[in-house]
């Protein structure tokens, strides 16, 4: 059974940093596409950060400049670090792995981004 299970979620000061980790059982991520998605209240879910299984990335307008995504195979974890947080980046944050027709999802973890 594939799971995906995200934490590092937590309130934070607006201008915090966070790192969110997603590990992955039952499946080597290693040739999967690892991504970060988050949806606020109200809002549609929307694309983070991606990284490919070569090691490309690619960033939402958003999150260019403050948040990174990377991956240890050796550990099957993804993670995103994001700095310079602000309150409209609160979210609950998920992570997705996609290869070919497979597609995994985690069941998220908040970020709330308040002073």
């Amino acid at each position: 059974q594939v799971q995906l299970v995200e934490s590092g979620g937590a309130l934070v000061q607006p201008g915090g940093s966070l790192r969110l980790s997603c590990a992955a059982s039952g499946v080597a991520i290693s040739s999967f596409d690892m991504a970060w998605y988050r949806q606020a209240p109200g809002n549609v879910r929307e694309l983070v950060a991606r990284i490919y299984s070569g090691g490309r990335t690619d960033y939402a307008d958003s999150a260019k400049g403050r948040f990174t995504i990377s991956r240890d195979n050796a550990k099957n974890t993804a993670y995103l670090q994001m700095n310079n947080l602000k309150p409209e980046d609160t979210a609950v944050y998920s992570c997705n792995a996609r290869l070919s027709v497979a597609n995994f999802w985690g069941q998220g973890t908040q970020v709330t981004v308040s002073s």
